[in-house]
């Protein structure tokens, strides 16, 4: 009898320990989004006016392409993801984890460098800028140059334009690109290199020049449903690329299909 009882218990607790290891999937009419960090603003928007419109919940998860698409690779359960690089995305189409006729390039942007409000301007960025002498010993806030869009952006356009060795020892490298804005909207770094669409939300910081778009690999958002999303999963895809979503991206700086 003691024997039986104590089986049972065993049993019990491992049905619970599984339980407790299996992803907790959001409710029935939730769409689970995992967005490059620099998509907040304008996602947080129009996820907002899709649950108006559709009664469906919408959870946006933001951190680096990099981050979420190993976190996809691993099992999280999103249902739509949408990167700030075209090579994450492929990763996860050639391993199956999304469904490739529902990809689109959903948006553009452009690499601009920004300071303080007090910084002096240089237009269009080129080789001959002293980038050293305009950081004056500070540092050069920047995403993951090896790992993060936004990083691997930037490094190219600086090793084009001869300016990477120059200032190399001097770069800040964050897990994202909102972590490198706000590095420079609190000061703590005085030169930072970011998307125009972050630079236009934080109104702590100015943009003083504009990367010449040939310096680095075109600038691309591709979006796409994840293999196991569920059809909320497509409905928020397509408002996605909408009339009223285009107008939300295009006022926070971004870039447009055909633009």
């Amino acid at each position: 009898m003691i024997l039986s009882l104590a089986r049972r218990f065993l049993v019990a607790a491992l049905v619970l320990g599984t339980l407790t290891l299996v992803p907790i999937r959001a409710s029935a009419s939730e769409v689970l989004v995992f967005a490059a960090a620099s998509l907040k603003n304008a996602l947080d928007k129009i996820g907002s006016d899709f649950e108006r419109r559709t009664g469906h919940e919408v959870t946006v998860s933001y951190a680096a392409s990099s981050v979420l698409a190993r976190q996809i690779q691993l099992g999280a359960p999103a249902d739509v993801f949408i990167s700030a690089n075209v090579d994450w995305m492929d990763v996860l189409q050639d391993q199956d984890q999304i469904k490739a006729n529902t990809r689109v390039d959903l948006l553009g942007n452009r690499l601009v460098l920004i300071g303080g409000p007090d910084q002096t301007g240089v237009g269009e960025i080129r080789a001959d800028m002293d980038l050293s002498a305009a950081l004056d010993g500070g540092h050069l806030a920047m995403a993951l140059v090896d790992a993060v869009p936004a990083g691997i952006y930037g490094k190219a356009a600086l090793q084009n334009l001869a300016l990477w060795e120059e200032v190399q020892s001097q770069i800040a490298q964050t897990d994202n690109v909102r972590a490198a804005l706000a590095l420079v909207a609190t000061g703590a770094a005085p030169l930072g290199i970011v998307y125009r669409s972050d630079a236009q939300v934080e109104e702590r910081v100015q943009v003083l020049g504009t990367f010449p778009s040939d310096l680095h690999l075109p600038i691309i958002y591709p979006a796409a449903v994840t293999t196991w999303g569920r059809p909320e999963a497509q409905a928020f895809l397509t408002y996605l690329q909408s009339g009223p979503a285009r107008e939300v991206f295009a006022d926070q700086g971004f870039a447009l299909p055909g633009s």
